[in-house]
């Protein structure tokens, strides 16, 4: 019986190498993690300049070979009166720089083979086959067709050496690109915003539209939502006003109201002082006395019903009344989609607003 336990491979022993086997120079990839930077040594030092000088230089031949070999140059050089020259070129100088290319292009196969090799040895990359996923521009730069890949790894190896503190490029240049970069990036995802913004618009004001079913959706998907809100808003502005007008003049004008309003009511009731009449002597006292007693009871019982009816208790089950009713409401009907397109307009004419202002007119510009 094999009593050997396997151990489960965990996140970190799928994405992350052995250091103890990586010699100096080699970056480990970790996946997204950013791997800790170390000066190389000379010799990878010395080579990255040398293989920077070599990309610059097949590129220059391919750049050079490309433009002279276009519709373009041809037509420049008959406006120019040089025809002579570009012939000479394409017909002595042309294949020669073409097999310098195809000699390049062996070479950089080459040497991707000789990293992958050693990469595979020192164990840089949990797998073998990493490589070329990690350097895939590198390896689309060895096709003829996709040559001008081979600027990315100028790119890569001139970042590298800034890191290092090599200055290849000037820092001005880079500020421009940066800065001409961002320009280009906010202007592109303006126009994209805006166009996205006058395409819901139009949509917005179609009879036949989908922003009716959308805003159906939406507030059945949010009714609990819209209640919660609606009540919350309701309980801090209506509830303290309407308790308010009890505690001010308004309720103890209404008390006094319904008191005299009661006086007049018996007043105004000939049987009772018919029967009061019947008492001798004391039948006009115990009139007032009926009087008083019911424009009492009328301040009471209107008191009372004033503070039944605004309690915390009472207002809080009407607001929850009225906060179900509203966030019930009928999304169908013309006024309301209507004041909702509106509503979405402004809206939209705001932020449309704030998408055209050029944020990068407001920077620091370049001299």
């Amino acid at each position: 019986m094999n009593t050997e336990q396997r151990s489960t491979p965990t996140l970190d022993t799928l994405t992350m190498p052995q250091q103890t086997d990586l010699p100096d120079g080699v970056i480990p990839f970790y996946g997204t993690a950013k791997a800790p930077e170390r000066r190389p040594s000379r010799t990878k030092l010395g080579y990255d300049i040398l293989m920077l000088l070599l990309l610059l230089v097949d590129l220059a031949l391919i750049l050079t070979d490309t433009i002279l070999t276009s519709g373009i140059a041809h037509s420049l050089a008959q406006w120019l009166n040089l025809s002579a020259v570009l012939v000479n070129y394409q017909q002595n100088y042309h294949d020669s720089i073409a097999t310098i290319g195809g000699f390049f292009t062996l070479f950089w196969l080459g040497e991707l083979l000789v990293r992958w090799g050693l990469a595979i040895y020192a164990r840089t990359y949990y797998r073998w086959f990493f490589f070329p996923f990690v350097h895939w521009y590198e390896v689309l730069g060895v096709i003829p067709a996709l040559r001008i890949l081979r600027l990315l790894r100028v790119v890569v190896i001139v970042r590298r050496l800034h890191r290092l503190g090599i200055q290849i490029v000037p820092q001005r240049w880079i500020q421009s690109a940066q800065f001409y970069y961002h320009v280009l990036l906010e202007e592109l995802s303006d126009r994209v915003i805006l166009t996205a913004i006058d395409n819901f618009r139009t949509q917005l004001h179609q009879p036949t539209g989908k922003h009716g079913q959308l805003l159906q959706q939406t507030i059945a998907a949010n009714r609990s939502q819209i209640e919660t809100a609606i009540l919350e808003l309701l309980r801090r502005e209506l509830t303290p006003r309407l308790q308010a007008a009890l505690l001010a003049e308004q309720g103890e004008r209404l008390s006094a109201s319904v008191g005299a309003a009661v006086e007049q009511a018996l007043d105004d009731t000939p049987e009772l002082r018919k029967y009061l009449k019947l008492i001798p002597i004391a039948g006009g006292m115990i009139e007032s006395q009926i009087h008083s007693v019911g424009r009492s009871i009328g301040k009471q019982v209107t008191t009372a019903i004033n503070q039944h009816l605004f309690a915390d208790e009472t207002l809080d089950g009407l607001m929850r009344a009225i906060a179900h009713g509203i966030s019930q409401i009928d999304t169908t009907h013309p006024q309301v989609q209507t004041l909702v397109a509106e509503v979405v307009e402004l809206s939209l004419s705001a932020f449309e607003e704030q998408i055209k202002i050029q944020q990068w007119k407001h920077r620091q510009q370049l001299p």
